[in-house]
């Protein structure tokens, strides 16, 4: 049986976050989205750990569910989706992002790290700890430490056995591991002994599964990819998706599935082009350029003269080691996607994906073909096409990986386009059935 999951989101505390991000409200949108396992986030944040001890229960399987008095509530008030409020079974993972930042081999390491822990109590003992030690915990939902990642893994290892401890957006160039701003070259040098312990990474939205397939040292980890969604609509634009055959999921077989590297079936993509740090560029003078030319210009930006900011594709390129082909067959499979709401956009020549026109074509499209993944991924065109005449063409296209982009540098996201402007005249005046 397959599970779609997104270990890595914020809740409403979390700097430029949206208020609308409550347990219920992800409770809703998961089952909107087709999220099997979501995260709850910012479990260090006092306020958003106290929602989660009120209003979720452990289940028999370790991992956790919206309490029914809570989904009643939720129906009552309808601050979202009302009409097509569903109460499923979305089932909560207990997680956080975490800020670390401080000075290691005479370098500035700002590095973010998701932590994913096995229950309400060992979370409470852990945030208690960090307290009693001053650090300042209720600033934010990714909390600010000054605190060697290495040191907080151990304490989360300690104070839980079966606590999962991965990198978060790897190669992201000022917050990450890898990154070229403030990171490290290797898991040994910034986990050192406790390296082996740390199972898996994260690829952010700049990079895909094939990208880091050319680093020889991530070729025993699992490679994950989350949405570290800061709305509802963003839940699930990154996702895993794991097959356990005849069983059922529990936190246990999640625990041992990452740590032993098995029953992950494909991870569920962003275009990584579409992340704003794919390649090199200046935001400030809109310069962007690919690594050869990042070498020519000598790093720097040939409008002002400023440093360029080395993306992901360039710092993947300085640690790659190996032909990704060789792992194609030994790695999952993944699926790059978008999101359903940015093509309804796209088909009604729109930047907002908020607007009441796309918001109605939304609900209505998960209301009677289900949730957005399932039409992404299996929904029958025929079907589609009954609903939406261009949205039909416009998932063949992006299932086939027929799609232009233009690739995101310094900040600047990259944009997606699934129709030519001669596709878009060739089909709307038409409308005919083709499936």
């Amino acid at each position: 049986m397959q599970y779609i999951t997104d270990f890595h989101i914020h809740s409403k505390y979390s700097r430029s976050t949206s208020k609308a991000i409550t347990l219920e409200g992800l409770d809703n949108m998961a089952e909107i989205k087709g999220i099997d396992i979501m995260a709850t986030g910012d479990f260090t944040h006092p306020a958003w750990f106290k929602e989660i001890e009120n209003k979720l229960e452990k289940q028999d399987n370790g991992l956790l569910k919206l309490k029914d008095e809570y989904k009643k509530k939720w129906s009552s008030e309808g601050e979202i989706c009302k009409s097509r409020l569903r109460h499923g079974n979305t089932q909560f993972i207990l997680s956080t992002e975490i800020s670390c930042i401080y000075k290691k081999n005479d370098i500035c390491r700002r590095i973010h790290i998701v932590v994913i822990c096995s229950s309400i109590d060992r979370v409470k003992k852990v945030n208690q700890y960090l307290e009693k030690k001053g650090f300042n915990i209720k600033s934010d939902g990714r909390p600010i430490l000054g605190m060697d990642i290495k040191e907080l893994a151990k304490i989360y290892l300690e104070y839980d056995d079966k606590a999962i401890i991965i990198p978060a957006h790897i190669w992201t160039p000022w917050f990450a591991l890898f990154g070229s701003k403030s990171g490290y070259d290797s898991f040994e040098e910034a986990f050192e002994e406790l390296s082996d312990q740390i199972p898996a990474i994260e690829t952010g939205l700049s990079s895909d599964p094939e990208m880091n397939w050319r680093v020889s040292q991530l070729n025993n980890k699992m490679i994950l990819s989350n949405s570290d969604a800061h709305s509802l609509d963003k839940l699930g634009r990154e996702a895993n998706v794991f097959d356990f055959e005849n069983k059922e999921i529990s936190y246990d077989l999640l625990h041992e599935s990452i740590f032993e590297n098995k029953n992950l079936a494909y991870t569920i993509e962003f275009y990584p082009e579409e992340g704003k740090y794919h390649i090199d560029g200046h935001s400030n003078c809109s310069f962007s350029c690919d690594p050869i030319e990042t070498k020519k210009h000598k790093g720097l930006c040939p409008k002002c003269g400023k440093k360029i900011t080395v993306g992901v594709t360039s710092r993947i390129g300085d640690l790659a080691d190996q032909d990704p082909e060789k792992q194609r067959k030994k790695r999952p499979p993944f699926k790059s996607l978008v999101p359903l709401k940015e093509i309804l956009a796209e088909i009604n020549n729109t930047k907002s994906t908020s607007s009441v026109k796309i918001t109605k074509e939304y609900e209505s499209l998960t209301n009677n073909l289900g949730s957005e993944f399932h039409i992404l991924l299996d929904e029958d065109l025929k079907n589609i096409e009954e609903q939406n005449f261009m949205l039909s063409i416009a998932i063949n296209k992006m299932r086939r990986g027929d799609i232009v982009v233009k690739p995101g540098y310094d900040g600047v996201f990259g944009e997606v386009k699934i129709f030519s402007e001669q596709e878009r005249e060739k089909y709307q005046p038409k409308q005919k059935k083709l499936f």
